[in-house]
């Protein structure tokens, strides 16, 4: 395992590189033996450095729990990673394109939590008396490790390649529909993309949420009320280009659109 001042040098790598808007060389190339708790020690130094310097924690993105994105990006396991308030945009934002770096578009449910969450045996009916309401969302990648041979640990250090999250359409509570038949459509310059619908993640987006509470318990730390979770993306990343204008059709629950400059 690296040692302190190692994790807190991978830590301030990462910042610098978020700052220049570039990318760095895989982690794991040049610290053999790195594990994954390793990587999620550089993340909470990360994310530390930035609430000590002003943001504030808002939630929880979970990653990697469709089959479309393990197979999207060779890595077999879930992580996870924090949301900032900095991070969170509402439909119809546009957003600096060179805020970030190999960007690319997740479509996904939000969870958002009307009481605490915390594992180790968090249940999906756990998950589903906890949430208050579910509404749509989408996510903007943002990898600052070189993406070809990166493994789960460059991930997970990346903040699991977390950069920001746009929330619109219509809120919902979990029993006014069947969250595993929630479709999206997923446009670029209206062009339809990638489709998919929730139950690609775990069978019910809601188990990825159930599988987080559990996985932050190994870490000594749980889910708190007002926490936004998003549960996975259902379709395969879509890259952008600046200028390019994004748009998510969820049927019934509404529609989502951002635009990068």
């Amino acid at each position: 395992m690296p040692d302190p001042s190692r994790i807190r040098e991978i830590a301030d790598e990462l910042i610098a590189a978020d700052r220049d808007r570039r990318t760095v060389p895989l982690l794991t190339a040049r610290n053999p033996g790195m594990t994954v708790e390793d990587a999620y020690a550089v993340q909470r130094e990360w994310a530390e450095r930035r609430m000590s310097a002003g943001a504030r924690l808002v939630g929880r993105k979970i990653g990697l729990t469709s089959k479309v994105m393990q197979v999207a990006t060779g890595i077999t396991e879930p992580d996870y990673g924090v949301i900032l308030d900095d991070m969170v945009y509402e439909s119809g934002s546009v957003i600096e394109f060179d805020r970030f770096s190999n960007v690319r578009i997740e479509v996904e449910l939000a969870f958002v939590l009307g009481a605490p969450l915390e594992g180790p045996d968090t249940t999906i009916f756990d998950v589903l008396r906890a949430t208050e309401y579910v509404v749509p969302a989408l996510e903007v990648l943002n990898s600052h490790i070189a993406l070809e041979g990166r493994t789960i640990v460059d991930t997970i250090s990346d903040n699991a390649a977390m950069g920001a999250m746009v929330v619109g359409g219509r809120p919902v509570k979990v029993d006014e529909v069947d969250l595993r038949w929630v479709g999206a459509l997923l446009s670029r310059n209206e062009t339809i993309e990638e489709s998919g619908v929730a139950g690609a993640v775990l069978g019910h987006p809601a188990m990825g949420v159930a599988w987080l509470a559990n996985k932050l318990a190994q870490h000594g730390q749980s889910l708190g009320a007002g926490e936004i979770i998003l549960a996975g993306s259902f379709t395969r990343p879509m890259w952008v280009e600046r200028g390019d204008t994004v748009h998510a059709d969820y049927h019934d629950l509404g529609s989502i659109s951002c635009r990068f400059a």
